[in-house]
């Protein structure tokens, strides 16, 4: 059991890597730096790998308990005081350790973190090869490593909030790696106040967990809420949840936290396919998951997931429709990927859930990494409009960013075909309307996605520079090897989880039982036979809508020469501005929160600059202007009678008069003036001497 039992070494060695480069990096050769940093991601991934081996023959030794390593008692005492008395009449004494957990649900993130993150890694060492900072870059890769697997690791919840807390860290760190930029220091400011936000929410449902349960460890908390004595619907387990579910919307980037994930491709391409494709952005549904028995005894909780996750699905979706930023469609593509998690998380379908995640972070890495080779080949070029007929230049790139489009697009025999058509089976079980839209997010991701492929692979090209044209080759192999690799699991990783109505027998779901056994929800019982006609309909359903999403992109881009139109801006200028413009989102919390009026790529038609900024005002300012108004009003004037009575009354007046009070009899004898010491010294003295004389 010796991965096992140093299970604490797989977040410390990219740890050690990190704290290498911050001490000694500058100092160090660029060959050096890459055999250290990307030496100690690889000694993780075996150890990972090792451990989640030596687990799967422990847990079937004990009756698939997950295993946990407690290094030693962190916050909170073994002596007995200060316990809690729990729902279930037990005490039990408030504890966070500095322990890890490894279990099925774990082990999945692990691996894949691991392994992606390995993968990514040696990618950089070519993309990253001529950049200035390169032990920096590696450095914060390394502590973003170490950072997440103690997310993962962790066996509570507050061991899990460190974790939390560093990767938004290294998220602002890597966001803005090109600090000389204004627009990436913006970006890196948005996401981390947009975390923070979420992150409040996160901290406040734990508070609710320990008052309530009496307890932080994962094994604790399941356990009494396994226990029976908590009903479903209880109110302080539903707001506790949707407290938790509020920091999964900031770190995961669902609505309406969403604004800092699209923003986040100003940093380097390597940090969007680790950070906002396959790891972090992913932290928010292993919570959720990882919580998945107090979301059920809250339905209502897990209903508000659903909804979120399926409005995020399809609004992120319509925007990725006509975003020309070759990195931007995959980042509107992730937020839309995170709300179907979350869509079955909500529904009860937590295996299905974590399988689209397991699935998604190839696919995703690899489009990432695939959009990251043809901007090198570009030399920097992001447009998609000045590209096109890539394909025969850059063999390799396209091959393997074609495999990832057709996995998302969920085309049949490939990874992603298996995890969503499961999604779309589960949510038609239990709400139509919210499989309608995850259908209807299903065509919108084939049409974006095939339009990438189109506008930068197979469409006439439409280079503007000849120079930029004459130099466009593929890639070195540290940047292709990866890409193959991740194609090959972005064919292969779906096969884990073949639904028994295709022939398979789910292993993957078979795998998570132990993490999401007896949790009620009709999402997770199997099909009856009556049900198998449903769900091969659907099947087919989603299939075909894979295959119209593809013809209509092929329709529309597979001859756009450097004039083409887009067909929404044909049928519906102002349709097509404001998905261009995102929904005026950005607009209008830049409003709301700094009174800055600022109009992005406004394309109404044949108007003008004028007439757009006109339209702007008066169909987005001006009613966001008095819907601020009157809030302000209504906080300030309830912000003034608390500062005033409570603030000012009972928080600080209050103590201050209550001590005036009760330092009366004291001020009767503590005058301040030494002759009266003196004498009250002079006459205790006496007065002892008389007792013991004449006593």
């Amino acid at each position: 059991m010796l991965f096992l039992d140093h299970i604490y070494l797989i977040p410390l060695l990219p740890a050690l890597g990190a704290a290498v480069m911050f001490f000694f990096g500058r100092r160090l050769q660029k060959a050096t730096v890459s055999t250290v940093c990307v030496g100690v991601v690889v000694l993780a991934f075996i150890m990972a790998c090792g451990a989640v081996l030596q687990y799967t023959a422990w847990a079937d030794a004990n009756h698939h308990q997950p295993y946990q390593k407690i290094l030693y008692t962190w916050l909170g005492t073994d002596t007995g005081h200060f316990n809690y008395l729990t729902k279930d009449g037990s005490q039990a004494a408030f504890q966070a350790d500095a322990g890890f957990l490894l279990d099925p649900l774990s082990s999945i993130w692990l691996l894949f973190v691991t392994g992606v993150g390995m993968l990514i890694h040696i990618y950089s060492i070519g993309y990253m090869g001529h950049e200035g900072g390169y032990y920096r870059f590696f450095g914060y890769l390394n502590l973003f490593m170490f950072t997440m697997l103690m997310l993962v690791l962790a066996n509570n919840y507050v061991l899990m909030f460190v974790g939390w807390e560093g990767v938004g860290l290294c998220s602002y760190l890597l966001i803005g790696f090109y600090f000389h930029r204004k627009s990436a220091s913006d970006a890196a400011n948005k996401a981390f106040i947009v975390n923070r936000i979420g992150d409040a929410g996160f901290i406040l449902g734990m508070f609710f967990i320990a008052w309530y349960f009496g307890s932080l460890r994962y094994v604790d908390v399941n356990r009494l809420a396994h226990s029976g004595h908590f009903q479903i619907g209880d109110p302080i387990i539903t707001v506790a949840t949707i407290l938790l579910f509020v920091g999964a919307c900031g770190k995961s980037a669902q609505l309406p936290l969403y604004v800092w994930l699209p923003d986040a491709m100003e940093g380097p391409t390597p940090v969007s396919a680790l950070i906002h494709a396959a790891t972090m952005v992913t932290a928010g549904v292993y919570m959720v998951a990882r919580s998945n028995a107090l979301f059920v005894l809250a339905p209502d909780s897990m209903k508000v997931v659903a909804i979120v996750g399926a409005l995020t699905a399809i609004f992120a979706a319509s925007i990725g429709l006509v975003q020309n930023d070759i990195k931007r469609v995959l980042a509107y593509s992730t937020v839309s990927q995170l709300g179907y998690m979350f869509l079955a998380l909500g529904v009860g379908a937590f295996a299905a859930g974590v399988f689209h995640v397991f699935t998604h972070s190839f696919f995703k890495a690899l489009l990432f990494l695939g959009a990251g080779s043809v901007i090198h080949a570009m030399s920097g070029e992001q447009d998609m409009r000045n590209m096109g007929a890539l394909s025969e230049k850059i063999p390799t790139t396209f091959r393997t960013m074609l495999v990832g489009t057709l996995a998302i697009a969920g085309i049949p025999g490939l990874a992603g075909f298996f995890s969503k058509d499961e999604i779309l089976w589960q949510a038609w079980k239990f709400n139509h309307v919210l499989w309608a839209i995850g259908f209807v997010t299903a065509l919108m991701t084939a049409f974006y996605m095939f339009r990438l492929i189109y506008l930068t692979f197979w469409s006439p090209s439409r280079v503007v520079s000849h120079e930029v044209e004459h130099h466009i080759h593929e890639s070195p192999k540290s940047m292709t090897v990866p890409l193959v690799i991740l194609a090959f699991f972005s064919i292969t990783a779906g096969y884990l989880g073949v639904s028994p109505s295709l022939g398979g027998s789910n292993r993957f779901e078979k795998f998570m039982e132990p993490v999401f056994a007896n949790k009620v929800g009709e999402a997770q019982a199997a099909p009856e036979e009556g049900s198998r006609g449903a769900e091969y309909l659907l099947m087919v359903l989603s299939v075909a809508v894979a295959g119209a999403g593809w013809w209509m992109a092929s329709r529309a881009y597979s001859s756009a020469g450097k004039d083409y139109t887009e067909p929404i801006d044909a049928i519906s200028p102002p349709v097509y501005s404001t998905l261009l413009n995102k929904y005026y989102v950005d607009e209008g919390y830049d409003y709301l929160f700094t009174g800055r009026r600022k109009i992005g790529d406004v394309r109404l038609g044949a108007m003008g600059a004028g007439e757009a900024s006109s339209w702007f005002d008066a169909n987005v300012v001006d009613g966001a202007v008095n819907a601020a108004g009157w809030i302000t009003r209504l906080t300030a004037t309830i912000s003034k009678w608390w500062d005033t009575w409570i603030i000012d009354g009972i928080g600080v007046n209050g103590p201050a008069i209550l001590a005036r009070m009760l330092s009366y009899p004291a001020r009767l004898f503590e005058w301040g003036l030494v002759q009266w010491y003196a004498l009250v010294m002079t006459a205790g003295l006496v007065g002892f001497v008389f007792y013991y004389v004449y006593h």
